[in-house]
């Protein structure tokens, strides 16, 4: 009797234990509301408390790139209820760039899968009048001095201006900001002149004619009338960047499962990828080893780039 009674005790203990989830999720986006990274995670959002039939609460944390929001979710408890949202910024630059990161991208997340990927377009203030690069670079070298800004202090927005600078040899000061919102803001009104951005965000702007796209890494249908770069002489600017989901190390691997079938189910809608698609994303279901691989591959190729364009800081 006392021996059956214990060998049930295990069986007993699992069924005790909650279903995940039972209570909402927080989905920390490490970056001011209304940049990029907000939107397409805000475009996810109503379909992942779907197939999760729990409430998914984005929380945004900025500041510094994308590393304060990202740091506070690593250390964040690993039973499922905290998840971030992950770019090539906050993990493959990331890495590379902050002495004190207070995360390590290979090391601290659990990876759950891409969202998708997203060409950079070259985003010029109205009254520099330039429609293409040589009309740009011409205009820049005119003024003699200038100013390009970033959605944040190393972020692939920061690095690829730093590119466009050295490689066309132009006096570029750089001006980082807490996201793209009040980039976008300054940009338009003129106290900026240049941006590297994501068409989820510019192009609304661009659309309605308060921004100039003289050129995109590659081709995007959101902007089908800009020009890559490649086409204007600059094969090198070919980068894109990813966006996907992460959660604290150590998380139980059949929650990141879950998480995984969830975010595939979620972008397997066609009518989240066509929303996302019209922000300029291009979806990407997955498995959590394909971002993991991603992840390790892309330290690797921006920890070179970062030390040919000898961009450091603190």
């Amino acid at each position: 009797m006392l021996a059956a009674a214990l060998l049930t005790l295990p069986l007993a203990s699992a069924l005790a234990e909650p279903a995940w989830p039972d209570k909402p999720i927080t989905l920390i986006v490490p970056f001011p509301a209304g940049g990029g990274t907000d939107l397409v995670v805000r475009t996810l959002q109503p379909a992942l408390t779907r197939e999760l039939k729990q409430t998914v609460i984005i929380q945004n944390a900025g500041g510094a790139g994308g590393t304060v929001g990202s740091g506070q979710a690593a250390r964040a408890k690993p039973d499922g209820y905290t998840a971030l949202a992950v770019t090539t910024s906050t993990t493959a630059l990331a890495a590379h760039l902050y002495k004190n990161l207070p995360y390590k991208p290979a090391q601290d997340l659990d990876y759950i899968g891409f969202i998708g990927t997203s060409p950079y377009v070259l985003a010029v203030q109205p009254a520099l009048k330039a429609a293409t690069l040589a009309e740009l670079v011409g205009a820049l070298k005119a003024r003699r001095v200038g100013t390009y800004a970033s959605v944040g202090a190393g972020t692939v927005s920061h690095l690829l201006g730093e590119m466009f600078k050295k490689d066309e040899k132009l006096d570029l000061t750089h001006v980082p900001y807490r996201g793209a919102a009040p980039a976008y803001t300054d940009l338009i009104g003129g106290q900026v002149d240049i941006m590297f951005d994501n068409p989820v965000g510019l192009a609304p702007f661009v659309q309605s004619g308060k921004l100039i796209a003289v050129a995109t890494t590659s081709a995007t249908p959101i902007l089908p009338n800009v020009p890559t770069f490649a086409a204007q002489g600059m094969p090198a600017y070919t980068q894109s960047l990813w966006y996907g989901l992460a959660f604290p190390k150590g998380t139980p691997p059949a929650i990141v499962e879950k998480m995984n079938l969830a975010l595939n189910t979620a972008l397997r809608d066609p009518a989240i990828a066509a929303d996302l698609a019209a922000k300029g994303v291009d979806v990407k279901p997955g498995t959590a080893e394909a971002l993991t691989q991603t992840v390790s591959h892309d330290l690797a190729f921006w920890g070179d780039l970062i030390t040919k364009t000898g961009v450091q800081f603190d």
